[in-house]
């Protein structure tokens, strides 16, 4: 798919990781591909994640009463974010697909990438009220989260001590994702890689780099409750 554009965010500390192994292998193949494909190293860039006053330059509409949500929609409004976001803002609006790379904290992305979205995904660019679900601004974008587990698959099934796996993607996958108009596609989650024997290891990053080839031909799936907990 020559001429697409990609962008990885990245949420892992070490970069030999297995996170870091399936974070190269999709750079190889997009690239091979004829993609230009971008990486936000969250770890590496040093990302602030906190969501501060800082995070607007100009002139705060309310200086008497900080309300974060308000002032940065009218900073987004008039172009006065703090740059880091404004250079993410940018990589998203080129892109034709996301994919988020992470380890599972507590049933959700690293704090590091929570402050990612809370900063870079904000009213004015991602959504607006009304326009976001269908309507969101990112409508036609393409996103997918490739994550690892520390528990196994049998843990994360609907009689499993955790619970099916899709419970914990209903708030990352519809209510940020799609909420942005995102066309989201199916996760692709690698279970408990530390447990895992090499060749297994092996094989999610080979089942990773197989599926992306053909990335581009996948539908997204129905983002409605019933995916999520109708089984």
């Amino acid at each position: 798919m020559a001429g697409k554009k990609v962008l990885i965010v990245y949420a892992h500390q070490e970069p030999t990781s297995f996170n870091g192994s399936l974070k190269d292998v999709a750079v190889a193949e997009l690239s091979r591909q004829g993609c230009t494909v971008t990486v936000s190293d969250l770890y590496a860039m040093d990302f602030e994640p906190r969501a501060t006053r800082k995070d607007i330059t100009g002139a705060l509409c309310n200086p008497e009463f900080f309300s974060y949500g308000v002032e940065v929609y009218e900073a987004c409004k008039k172009q006065s974010l703090a740059s880091d976001i404004i250079e993410e803002q940018r990589k998203i609006q080129e892109a034709d697909l996301l994919i988020f790379q992470f380890p599972l904290y507590w049933s959700s992305v690293p704090a590091i990438l929570k402050g990612w979205m809370d900063r870079v995904l904000c009213q004015g660019f991602a959504f607006d009220i009304p326009g976001f679900y269908d309507d969101g601004f990112l409508k036609g974008k393409r996103a997918i989260l490739s994550l690892t587990t520390g528990g196994t698959a049998n843990m994360y099934s609907k009689n499993g001590v955790s619970g099916d796996f899709r419970y914990f993607l209903w708030p990352l996958q519809h209510g940020a994702l799609h909420f942005c108009g995102f066309r989201v596609l199916a996760p692709q989650i690698s279970f408990a890689p530390e447990l895992a024997s090499e060749e297994e290891r092996r094989g999610m990053v080979a089942s990773w780099a197989q599926r992306l080839k053909t990335i581009w031909e996948e539908e997204p799936i129905p983002c409605s409750p019933p995916w999520y907990f109708g089984r």
